[in-house]
């Protein structure tokens, strides 16, 4: 019987394999994010509270339309917040903010496979990324900037095609530019990491035509569609420099989330020694649990990593890459590694926590540089590699399923909030017993969220927010972190719901309790308490 002619023969085995060995530790990466009820993320219920405003802006059942408005601005964090507001629309919050949560975990290794092809290296240790997908800057919550990692790596492999692709240059600038203010919109401290690796990239890779090029101009012709891509983002960035840098910084020395100087001044920059952020660089890659149980996964990486770093010196492949372009991924790593020791830790008022963010990058870029080895090594490493995602999805799993019976006292809190409530979070004890980082800090939000509400602290407080408020923000202590510094009598009279997490609600009212308010609920270590 004669074949259609639009018959193709399904790929042999040997090709299905590593299709199906990526796809399966995909599958064990996300797991975590899926089996349980609430993710440990310190500042995730802020970032769903706020979606849920900006979602929800024109609702009158909420308080959402009398206190806040869109910010109508350029701002950094514009990617996260309205990406999973769209999805939104098709879904629960929580079950978008789980898709885009997924995508980001398996947008780390496929970008970074990509990366790799366009370097013409082997693409397997893209897998080796998969662990550092979480650690700190996931229990932080700092989902903008996660965001932006793979989309970073998608703009150095698009950057490499345009160079190095004759015959697809302008499609390869025209993602080029579309990944880089995609940067741009969700993390400007992803994008000042570009700012020096594409530039590395230009001078250490070869173009087809630099062998019969003559002159300065020859050479620099082929490059001006790369040059040309990254130009919507530079301009994008500076205009927001211009917006940003423009807007009067509140000055005031020692107080939280305030500028203590000028932006780089001394008073205002906080450091860490080279021996803190060289201490801390391993640990914050692996950190999420209180047992450590997480480090094992990432001991594993490093296993395979180490056995390919071996192999890759014992024998190696030959390489058809010239000796200046094999230093494009170490010099990426150096980068990396130098905007983790160098930069500060704080620029108060602008941003925080800035220089230990770069610390996943740069281990992501290690991995992916061990040395080429020969084919024949290769599938092992491979297998090896994917393996490690079965521990990654055992210990985070677990992990994650402990931690939410743990915040379910947030589920029986809120069934006891009214509607519209106005919370004053009281979090004195913000630890768990199961995740190192203070994953209870936002609790707040969690009420406010559910009911149409608002919290004493939002983002919408902070510049790069899509919101803001509409008049003066309700009345609260400096910082959230700061509980203690609470006066019912200028601040109190603001809220009608308080959540008190840490000590008795006696030691926080004293005789208002029987007066004034009423705890209606206690669940774990929280109360909340309503007025009469």
């Amino acid at each position: 019987m004669a074949r259609d002619a639009t018959y193709s023969p399904r790929p042999p085995v040997s090709a299905r394999t590593p299709r199906l060995v990526l796809a399966a530790a995909l599958v064990l990466g996300v797991l975590p994010l899926w089996v349980s009820s609430h993710l440990p993320q310190v500042d995730l219920p802020q970032h769903l509270h706020l979606i849920s405003v900006l979602h929800r802006l024109e609702d009158p059942t909420t308080l959402y339309p009398q206190l806040f408005a869109a910010r109508h601005e350029l701002t950094p964090y514009l990617g996260y917040y309205h990406a999973v507001s769209l999805l939104h629309w098709l879904l629960p919050l929580d079950l978008a903010n789980r898709l885009f949560l997924s995508a980001y975990v398996v947008g780390v290794p496929l970008s970074l496979a990509f990366l790799l092809r366009a370097l013409g290296r082997p693409t397997w240790p893209a897998l080796l990324a998969l662990p550092l997908a979480y650690g700190d800057n996931f229990g932080w919550g700092f989902i903008n900037y996660l965001a932006a990692l793979p989309l970073a790596l998608l703009c150095c492999g698009f950057f490499v095609c345009t160079l190095t692709r004759v015959k697809q240059r302008r499609a390869w600038a025209a993602g080029l530019a579309v990944a880089l203010v995609a940067v741009l919109l969700f993390h400007v401290q992803v994008f000042a990491f570009l700012a020096l690796a594409l530039p590395w990239l230009l001078l250490t890779t070869p173009l087809p035509e630099d062998a019969h090029a003559r002159g300065r101009v020859e050479r620099l012709r082929p490059r001006l569609p790369a040059l040309a891509g990254v130009l919507p983002g530079v301009a994008l960035f500076l205009a927001w420099v211009v917006l940003r840098l423009g807007q009067p910084s509140e000055v005031e020395a020692g107080a939280p989330w305030k500028a203590w100087g000028p932006m780089l001044s001394p008073q205002n920059l906080a450091w860490k020694s080279f021996a803190q952020n060289r201490a801390e660089f391993f640990q914050v890659l692996a950190n999420l649990l209180r047992d450590g149980s997480d480090r094992w996964p990432l001991l594993a990486v490093g296993a395979v990593g180490a056995c390919a770093l071996v192999l890759g010196v014992v024998r190696p492949a030959p390489s058809p890459e010239r000796p200046l372009a094999r230093l494009r991924l170490p010099g990426l790593v150096v980068l990396a590694l130098g905007l983790y020791f160098l930069l500060p830790f704080d620029i108060r008022g602008y941003t925080y926590y800035l220089n230990t963010r770069y610390a996943q990058l740069a281990a992501m870029l290690a991995l992916a540089s061990v040395p080429v080895t020969r084919p024949s090594t290769e599938r092992a490493l491979r297998w090896a590699s994917a393996a490690c995602a079965l521990p990654l999805a055992l210990v985070l799993g677990q992990g994650f399923r402990a931690f939410s019976h743990e915040a379910a006292e947030w589920d029986a809190l809120v069934a006891a909030t009214a509607p519209k409530p106005r919370v004053m979070g009281l979090i004195f004890d913000a630890r768990s017993r199961v995740m190192n980082h203070p994953v209870f800090l936002h609790g707040a939000a969690e009420l406010a969220r559910a009911r149409g509400g608002i919290t004493n602290f939002s983002f919408a407080l902070t510049p790069h927010s899509p919101l803001r408020y509409r008049g003066t923000p309700p009345p609260t202590f400096a910082s959230e972190w700061r509980p203690q510094e609470f006066d019912f009598a200028t601040q109190g009279g603001a809220y009608d719901h308080f959540l008190v997490r840490g000590v008795p609600p006696s030691r926080v009212f004293g005789a208002r309790l029987q007066r004034e308010l009423v705890v209606t609920a206690q669940a774990g270590d929280s109360w909340l308490v309503r007025r009469r």
